[in-house]
């Protein structure tokens, strides 16, 4: 592993949710397993008027991810953790005069020895990226005479093709793209990671993964939530805005690029730019008409509890379009896959929370068993993202006995099987990168605006009126016609079972 430097991270948001409830708990794993430096601190940056010690309350003390009984090792490393927190008040918003901050940290860089190595986490708003690095930029803070200087941006970044160049120019006018990590924490899941190891490094899977062998590629996101408490954000960004574009493309990006020339963050990144730039752009409405389809879910009861549906939501709109199921079936125009159709799909208030990659292998050319039915069910690797991560192949075995009846059997992988292996959480893992200066699970500016060229044409072909958006009763796989995006006999995988016996199929 490589080595992590002394260094401070300069969380802006600090008095947010995601301070307390990821970041925090992240480093303080990071902490317990001895991954960060003996010479790392944490500075909190809000609007919110707090002590250090008022700080170190709310996301440690206070904080959900501490067990009720500790024991006196686990109370000495917690309390020497959180003396490691400190933090700065901002004042009335974000553009403000930032020498306050910059003075806390030089006296901080001096006492614990940070080097002047500096990440700077944006937990704020998008609208925000722009304004605190011009701030941070006039108070000498992204100079990199003596230290390196970082900067960690959440997502959404861009609403639109548009909007993404613009934070892109925004933050290039302070910050080199080499000192931008644009985060997405499915990248930080050891399953994503493992799609790489598993296509390189397996002589069983690489000669086989192209149009020759594969049939097609399933991807299923799919959560048993609706939108909780996040409608009035919601309804603005919708399942192809929220999850589609950033997660699950990325996603798709390792399962379509080609080999890269090594594994450094570039060649890999590099690689995963040129995937993007291969999606075929849907621009002809017919082709959007059977290849996409929005579809929002409906009041229903799910295992005797009335559940409500999407507009009846706190935030939407009574009259609202906004998808919470969208499928999208495209093409990769190279020649690896062409021809071999790709069918992604993501949405809220499905049966079971997974998320998987199916790739669907073809039949063999000459069928000797066809009779008995084995080619009804294609070999199939699955690999599980979440949750019970792991890998799992399905083929054909005979069934003991006479003849030659086929079944399916599975050849599987849980990385909780591993007992001896600590598998990091995803912002730990994002983080700990960051430190150490490894970009290869960060998206950069060209793949970002990659995937936005690719989905805007499907947005705004949703913004007319005559696009229909089908209901589904929430606990069930969606709209009842969303198999019909596949050829021949071939389907989505539903990996669970229904929750209501409801259809709640309509038109809205």
């Amino acid at each position: 592993m490589k080595k992590t430097l002394n260094q401070m991270l300069i969380i802006f948001g600090a008095s947010g949710d995601l301070t307390a409830r990821k970041l925090v708990p992240a480093l303080y794993n990071l902490y317990k397993g001895k991954h960060l430096p003996e010479n790392f601190v944490v500075l909190g940056a809000s609007r919110s008027d707090m002590s250090d010690e008022a700080f170190r309350r709310k996301v440690v003390q206070e904080s959900e991810f501490l067990e009720k009984k500790i024991s006196k090792e686990e109370a000495s490393y917690i309390k020497t953790f959180a003396d490691k927190l400190f933090y700065q008040d901002l004042g009335e918003n974000y553009d403000s005069d930032y020498s306050a901050l910059a003075k806390r940290i030089a006296e901080l860089n001096k006492d614990h020895g940070c080097e002047e190595n500096y990440i700077f986490y944006l937990s704020t708003p998008p609208s925000l990226y722009e304004v605190i690095a011009k701030n941070l930029c006039e108070a000498g803070l992204t100079t990199e005479e003596n230290g390196w200087k970082r900067i960690i941006v959440e997502k959404p970044f861009g609403y639109s093709l548009e909007t993404a160049k613009e934070l892109n120019e925004g933050l290039h006018k302070y910050f080199n793209e080499p000192q931008v990590y644009r985060i997405d924490h499915y990248l930080g899941k050891e399953t994503v990671q493992n799609l790489l190891v598993t296509r390189f490094s397996n002589s069983i899977f690489e000669p086989t993964w192209n149009r020759r062998y594969i049939h097609h590629v399933e991807i299923t996101n799919a959560e048993t939530v609706g939108v909780e408490k996040r409608g009035g954000y919601y309804d603005k960004s919708g399942a192809l805005r929220d999850m589609f574009q950033s997660h699950l493309l990325q996603v798709l990006s390792l399962i379509v690029m080609e080999p890269p020339i090594n594994s450094s963050a570039e060649e890999i990144r590099d690689e995963k730019v040129k995937a993007l730039k291969s999606l075929r752009l849907m621009t002809d409405p017919e082709v959007l008409a059977t290849h996409t389809m929005k579809g929002q879910y409906v009041a229903s009861t799910i295992n005797g509890k009335k559940v409500k549906g999407y507009r009846e939501e706190e935030g939407v709109d009574p009259d609202s379009k906004t998808e919470t199921f969208a499928a999208i079936k495209f093409f990769v125009d190279n020649w690896r896959w062409k021809d071999v159709p790709f069918y992604v799909r993501t949405a809220k208030y499905m049966p079971t929370k997974v998320t998987e990659v199916v790739i669907h292998f073809k039949s063999p050319a000459h069928e000797v068993f066809k009779s008995h039915d084995a080619y009804q069910k294609d070999n199939k690797l699955i690999i599980r993202i979440q949750p019970d991560e792991g890998i799992l192949i399905k083929f054909g075995v005979k069934v003991p006995g006479l003849g030659f009846n086929v079944e399916q059997a599975n050849l599987d992988f849980y990385y909780s099987d591993l007992d001896s292996a600590q598998v990091m959480d995803a912002y730990e893992r994002l983080l700990l990168d960051a430190m150490q200066g490894d970009a290869t699970l960060y998206a950069r500016a060209d793949e970002v605006e990659a995937a936005w060229k690719f989905v805007d044409p499907i947005l705004k072909y949703w913004e007319n009126e005559d696009v229909p958006t089908y209901g589904y009763a929430a606990g069930t796989w969606g709209p009842r016609n969303s198999d019909e995006m596949f050829e021949g006999h071939f389907g989505w995988r539903n990996p669970g079972k229904r929750l209501t016996d409801e259809t709640g199929f309509c038109i809205l």
